[in-house]
């Protein structure tokens, strides 16, 4: 996949499923400045196999190298234009709550011009995350790909424009063994319609149980993103992906609120489009709030334009920030631990009119969790 994306994403071994105990690795050699390859990477380019990849920075953020032109310096200038200190455009901010914090680009005092994203690591919190990696829409390409590139997508998952998602790799924790299950992108590509379910449901089984709270509370976040993508006409995204992400830790509570949960939430999957009157005004205004925002922003050549620039000295003072609001928020029990969030941005491009492959993508996304949850 062109764009690979660091906050969580998995190491996937070979075979297509393997197993791997839990206890803690040795620690890996220091590379950049401390910063080390992102142990827990299961889809996207790897740092030392590939020509760009993922390391974990000391203060726990993680850096994604720059991809080459036009796609890194594209993927750089979205995320400066959503997370501008300075600007109170609704489309934007309400975004962010999408999004893997960014704290602006990094980059080693011994190589100063290879440039990094710092963003913040989406599975720092978990003791036994599972991650899951998915690409959403029923297209992979963008539209200034040559019709080889095309070709070459389409011939990777034929059935995208029909499923509108495709898992691209997902870690799995088993409770009873202590380890984790890993399926790569090929486990992805092997699923059809007869079997995506099963295929999706995997990702939310430990061994034991069908962790439907996971799968209620991921729908609600998943609903939110949709909700987002209806109210705005302003960008396409293209070979983007959500990434879940669940504590593998049930908790006793979690067991006990797991079939009550799952009563309610397959009525949410099949009502997705009949929104609360409150939040369909909200989102009606996004609409108005992207059609005039003061940016303007511009696409040449598949390069954002923008009068933003990079600024890793300003994301220091917003990462700070965030970790008090996590500490603080830390000893607050919740039903369920789950974060859902979008990431890969290197093919996102403005537009006048509604993203509908993505739509199409999150609506059968949500169907499928639906009916995991009816069974």
């Amino acid at each position: 996949m062109d764009s690979s994306v660091a906050l969580g994403r998995l190491e996937i071994a070979r075979p297509v499923m393997t197993r791997g105990s839990c206890l803690p690795e040795g620690a890996q050699g220091a590379h950049l400045n401390g910063c080390v390859p992102l142990s827990h990477q299961v889809a996207g380019h790897k740092y030392g196999v590939d020509k760009v990849g993922i390391l974990q920075h000391p203060d726990g953020t993680v850096l994604k190298q720059l991809q080459p032109p036009p796609r890194g310096p594209r993927e750089m200038q979205f995320y400066s234009m959503v997370y501008a200190e300075d600007h109170c455009d609704p489309c934007l901010v309400d975004l962010q709550a999408h999004l893997p914090k960014y704290y602006g680009t990094w980059s080693s005092p011994d190589a100063p011009t290879d440039l990094y994203l710092k963003l913040e690591d989406v599975t720092r919190r978990f003791q036994k995350p599972c991650i899951m990696d998915v690409k959403i829409g029923q297209k992979s390409y963008d539209p200034f790909a040559s019709q080889e590139k095309r070709e070459q997508q389409i011939r990777k998952y034929p059935l995208m424009e029909d499923i509108g998602f495709l898992v691209l790799g997902m870690r799995v924790y088993k409770v009873g063994s202590d380890s984790f299950d890993t399926y790569d992108q090929h486990y992805g590509r092997g699923l059809v319609k007869d079997t995506i379910k099963e295929g999706l449901s995997k990702f939310f089984y430990n061994g034991d149980i069908l962790r439907k709270d996971a799968i209620t509370a991921s729908v609600l976040k998943v609903q939110k993103i949709l909700q987002w993508f209806e109210g705005q006409s302003r960008f396409n995204f293209y070979a983007s992906s959500l990434l879940f992400v669940y504590e593998g830790v049930c908790a006793p509570s979690l067991v006990s609120h797991t079939l009550r949960e799952s009563q309610i939430a397959p009525a949410a999957c099949e009502q997705n489009n009949n929104i609360d009157q409150s939040l369909s005004t909200m989102y009606s205004l996004h609409k108005k709030g992207c059609a005039r925002s003061h940016y303007q922003a511009k696409q040449d050549n598949g390069v954002w334009s923008s009068s933003l620039q990079p600024n890793g000295n300003g994301g220091l003072s917003r990462l700070e920030e965030d970790r008090k609001e996590t500490k603080s928020e830390a000893g607050q029990e919740t039903v369920s631990d789950v974060e859902v969030k979008m990431i890969d941005f290197a093919h996102v491009f403005p537009s006048d009119v509604p993203d509908q492959g993505y739509i199409y993508g999150l609506k059968n996304l949500l169907k499928v969790l639906g009916q995991i949850l009816e069974e």
